[in-house]
């Protein structure tokens, strides 16, 4: 849900193609979250224009055919 993102009004942000309810990735999958809050630490260094939101790569494997609605 790339769109509420947008709409938030963020300074900076950083977007998972992932299911509402899961920003970090899934439950008890600490590998995995580490990597997206590393990516979004390191978001607040890089972004230097306002409103910036970086697609992060990951993808939501159980359901390859999530879309962005």
């Amino acid at each position: 849900m790339r769109r509420f993102t947008q709409e938030s009004g963020s300074p900076r942000a950083v977007f998972v193609k992932w299911p509402m309810g899961h920003p970090l990735g899934e439950p008890g999958r600490v590998d995995q979250q580490m990597i997206i809050l590393k990516d979004a630490l390191r978001a607040l260094e890089t972004i230097k224009t306002p409103g910036t939101i970086i697609d992060l790569p990951y993808r939501w494997k159980r359901y390859e055919d999530l879309t962005d609605r």
